[in-house]
């Protein structure tokens, strides 16, 4: 048996920063097909058209057992609820003056299982929810509609207090879109010819074409380039090379931070290789985190198909993270 590597010799000193960072930045998240592992196969990049078309599928199968609230995603789903309530609690956390109480979720992922945890939140937490979608009974995308602010003002108009608010934007489409006369309708249930950005190796081609698309990448590079803000991302290895690109350039930007997270240690030498980075010479701007730098506190215990026990990171650790996020994390912030 392979032992595991011991990780009780690591500092977790850094964690104090992610945290901070976290309440500081404008803050925004690249999510990827790594955080509905539990329940949906990885996606593949490689273009084989009968394994991808099965995963597309997969998706839609999911997603409506999502919707129905089934026992079988309930694990994967309670993942993202409690990653959400965590992220809203810590944009309250932040100084509204200095940073807008808003965080923009931007995932490459169709399913609803994003959806389906604000549905869980909502009147629990107090938070403005924005998929991009304007009408009532019809409603269609519109990508002006994400630069939106929603404030509460006191019944005597003494005071106004902006609602944190979460952005949820989807470059490669959902389940639940379906296209009309040019017009993306955002529908409660899975559509059975969804709009979305199939894994047949041309992602890049596909997205550029379709102005819909487009409109979603161009709004990600715009919050990329704005002063002081932060990228996390988790579940994706950047083998959406039209994404990587975007990053790459992005990172010019010296006030950005992205901080990438991955699932086991190998993970580093993809997402860099997927980036075209040279070791040596990655960005100080871009950090990657795998579980060799996290002691056992903040990784999962799983065991691999030959039995071993291995060490991982995981949705939940990045939700223990954030929730650990409190106001002494600005104990020397000037600004709070």
């Amino acid at each position: 048996m392979i032992s595991m590597q011991d990780h009780s010799g690591k500092n977790d000193s850094f964690i104090k920063e992610i945290r901070k960072l976290m309440i500081t930045k404008q803050l925004n998240f690249l999510i990827g097909s790594g955080a509905s592992a539990k329940t949906i196969s990885l996606m593949s990049s490689a273009g084989d058209d009968s394994v991808n078309i099965g995963l597309v599928e997969e998706v839609k199968k999911i997603s409506k057992k999502i919707l129905m609230n089934d026992d079988a995603i309930q694990d994967n789903l309670k993942d993202y609820t409690r990653f959400l309530e965590s992220v809203i609690d810590v944009i309250n956390l932040s100084n509204s003056r200095q940073t807008p109480k808003s965080v923009n979720l931007f995932t490459t992922n169709y399913d609803l299982y994003i959806e389906k945890a604000v549905d869980e939140l909502t009147g629990i937490r107090r938070f403005v929810f924005n998929d991009g979608a304007n009408g009532y009974f019809n409603r269609f995308l519109e990508s002006s509609n994400y630069n939106r602010v929603v404030s509460y003002k006191g019944l005597n108009d003494n005071y106004i207090s902006e609602i944190p608010s979460i952005s949820l934007i989807k470059p490669h489409g959902s389940v639940n879109w379906s296209e009309k006369d040019g017009t993306i309708i955002i529908g409660n249930e899975v559509s059975d010819n969804p709009k979305i950005v199939k894994p047949t190796g041309i992602e890049e081609r596909d997205t550029y074409l379709d102005n819909h698309y487009y409109e979603m990448l161009r709004i990600f590079q715009l919050e990329l380039d704005k002063p002081q803000s932060i990228l996390f991302v988790f579940g994706f290895s950047f083998q959406d090379k039209h994404i990587g690109k975007m990053v790459r350039r992005a990172l010019q930007n010296p006030e950005l931070l992205v901080v990438a997270f991955g699932y086991m240690d190998e993970d580093k030498r993809n997402i860099l290789s997927n980036l075209n980075m040279d070791l040596e010479k990655v960005p100080k701007n871009f950090r990657i985190y795998t579980p060799e730098d996290f002691t056992d506190r903040y990784l999962t215990r799983n065991k691999d198909k030959y039995g071993n026990d291995n060490m991982n990171f995981e949705l939940p650790n990045l939700t223990k993270i954030i929730k650990e996020s409190s106001e002494e994390d600005l104990t020397d912030d000037k600004s709070k």
